[in-house]
């Protein structure tokens, strides 16, 4: 078959680490240009800066920019960069940040950082690619969701609260684009084996998972990769007819429990 992102340009956010690693590695594989925007360049698990091992192993091209998503400046600087390689065709709104908390106990200053990240800086990283969408060709935006934006859990009130946020904002997008040739779409991933569920969220690698893998019906937890597969189809024509969807990757957990 042959790539399904040929002559696409994609920025990620978030994408030196986690999720948005392998979206971009993926994307690269398939054939798209991608702008890197993140905070930092070196990877949280360890390894090589993505835009290096993406420079190394494949033929497109490649550029990391620091990016701060709750600066608009610097999502503009992420978007610019993309038009070395053309203009922007996709924007994945991947940058997120995930805490356990418990509810009484939330500071205004964590609040406002979880909101800033995961809701304030996909709002406005949406926002900056669609402008260049709309006066070009059209594109599609990926925003990264969770379950936790489908379903309530008082451990995560404040991520539950942005992830939901995301959700419906998604909707919302789709409405007002769509007549300008601009998709938007939500991927909700359950348990990924990623630093969030390693270290953030400590469930991978405890004597949790045991249990918390009997109530997912595929038996395992889910891998970047899968994640990576969903946002490159949602990138891709091959899903033109497809916006303001959720495209849940979790295992079959949210609606079996």
């Amino acid at each position: 078959m042959s790539p399904m992102l040929t002559d696409s340009v994609a920025v990620v956010t978030g994408g030196s680490s986690g999720l948005g690693r392998s979206i971009a590695r993926q994307f690269a594989e398939e054939g798209a240009d991608v702008v890197i925007a993140d905070v930092q360049e070196a990877p949280r698990e360890g390894g090589e800066p993505a835009h290096e091992v993406i420079e190394a192993e494949t033929d497109a091209g490649v550029a990391y920019v620091d990016c701060d998503v709750t600066n608009v400046a610097d999502l503009e600087s992420a978007v610019d960069a993309a038009e070395e390689f053309g203009g922007v065709d996709v924007m994945v709104n991947n940058a997120g940040i995930f805490h356990g908390e418990e509810f009484l106990e939330v500071s205004e200053d964590d609040y406002d950082r979880m909101m800033d990240i995961n809701v304030k800086g996909l709002y406005f990283g949406a926002q900056v690619a669609a402008r260049r969408m709309v006066d070009g060709d059209g594109g599609s935006i990926v925003n990264l969701s969770s379950v936790a934006g489908l379903e309530g859990s008082g451990d995560f009130v404040t991520y539950c609260g942005t992830k939901g946020a995301v959700r419906l904002l998604t909707y919302a997008m789709a409405a007002k684009l769509g007549p300008d040739g601009v998709r938007v779409n939500a991927i909700h991933p359950g348990l990924i084996e990623t630093t969030m569920t390693t270290e953030d969220y400590a469930i991978i690698g405890t004597e949790a998972e045991g249990s918390f893998l009997e109530s997912i019906p595929a038996r395992r937890a889910g891998q970047p990769e899968d994640v990576a597969d969903a946002a490159v189809y949602l990138a891709s024509d091959r899903s033109e007819y497809v916006t303001g969807e959720s495209l849940v990757v979790d295992g079959g957990m949210t609606n079996t429990q």
